[in-house]
């Protein structure tokens, strides 16, 4: 009786394996909001490179300060709205890399 129960132990781990296995590799990577907050402010420099002749630079580029030091002090939130605004100011639409 013991043997009958120590395989079907062992079975059904094998089983809950494989399943968890299978579930992990569908899943997508969540990024964090501090990674989201530095994707966003390269986002922001490279459109600054590529639009600087933007009448807005100079207000994208007080944004992207302002963003940088609200994800600097962990409120992360505030920050990607800033970086956003600063990318929709030059004419930029944000890049989701979760999309």
């Amino acid at each position: 009786m013991q043997r009958v129960s120590i395989s079907l132990m062992g079975a059904s781990l094998g089983i809950l394996l494989i399943t968890a296995a299978v579930g992990v590799s569908d899943a997508k990577v969540a990024i964090t909001r501090a990674e989201r907050c530095s994707n966003l402010s390269r986002q922001v420099d490279e459109a600054l490179e590529t639009h600087a002749a933007a009448t807005q630079v100079a207000a994208a580029k007080a944004l992207q300060r302002k963003g940088n030091r609200y994800c600097a002090k962990k409120k992360e939130a505030q920050g990607i709205r800033m970086l956003a605004n600063a990318l929709k100011l030059l004419g930029v639409t944000p890049v989701d890399p979760i999309e």
